[in-house]
């Protein structure tokens, strides 16, 4: 099967939504293969602008999407500097106004918590105006609810919903997550992934896990 070459928009005549890999520009924010966007509210080609929000060189963090994940219209990817500092006797960001205050302008990130980057996994799904924190680790195979707010991690293979977030259920049982898991197969050839369709759409994990599977 030949895969047809990769464009910003995926599906013809559709400006709602692209490839997001395609549209990113900034080298702290990393995007995997045939991972989508789709917005019909704004251009989804200003997803750096529109949806990473408070992510600022200072703070080195980063933002990893893995392949094939799915980010509805509206998810939010809120970074450290919309923290404030609640080991502060005060909330208050007074290093973000070091020239009122007198104080050392290369100690602006004191201003808040840092709580690391935003790591999501491959053949991730991420619903309509979901919003996820600084800090947190999204499994492959997690699906993320609408308008959840996504404050801590969610394992592999886990549908998380609610404010604050939490597990709803496993999609699969333990031995069928470990079996995805170890075979990754949004990592394989995008030709040997459009052989598997087949067998990924249909449910069959026996055949996607099979030796003898072969390109179609």
């Amino acid at each position: 099967m030949t895969i047809p070459e990769r464009k910003i928009y995926p599906r013809t005549g559709d400006r709602q939504t692209v490839y997001l890999r395609d549209v990113i520009t900034d080298p702290s924010i990393s995007v995997g293969e045939f991972t989508m966007y789709n917005d019909f509210v704004n251009d989804p080609r200003q997803f750096e602008k529109n949806n990473v929000l408070y992510h600022y060189p200072v703070n080195r963090d980063r933002l990893v999407i893995g392949k094939y994940c799915s980010i509805a219209c509206g998810a939010k990817f809120l970074f450290n500097s919309a923290n404030h500092a609640l080991s502060s006797l005060s909330t208050y960001p007074f290093p973000i106004f070091f020239e009122e205050w007198g104080l050392d302008a290369g100690d602006i990130a004191s201003a808040w918590d840092n709580k690391g980057d935003i790591i999501i996994g491959s053949d991730v799904w991420i619903g309509y105006e979901a919003v996820v924190l600084a800090g947190v680790t999204i499994g492959d195979g997690a699906v993320i609810a609408a308008r959840a707010v996504v404050t801590k991690d969610v394992p592999p293979y886990t549908i998380a919903g609610g404010v604050p977030a939490k597990p709803i259920r496993r999609r699969f049982s333990d031995e069928a997550i470990s079996t995805l898991l170890a075979l990754k197969w949004w990592d394989w050839p995008p030709e040997k992934a459009a052989a598997a369709i087949p067998a990924i759409q249909s449910g069959n994990l026996a055949l996607l896990a099979a030796e003898d599977f072969r390109l179609l």
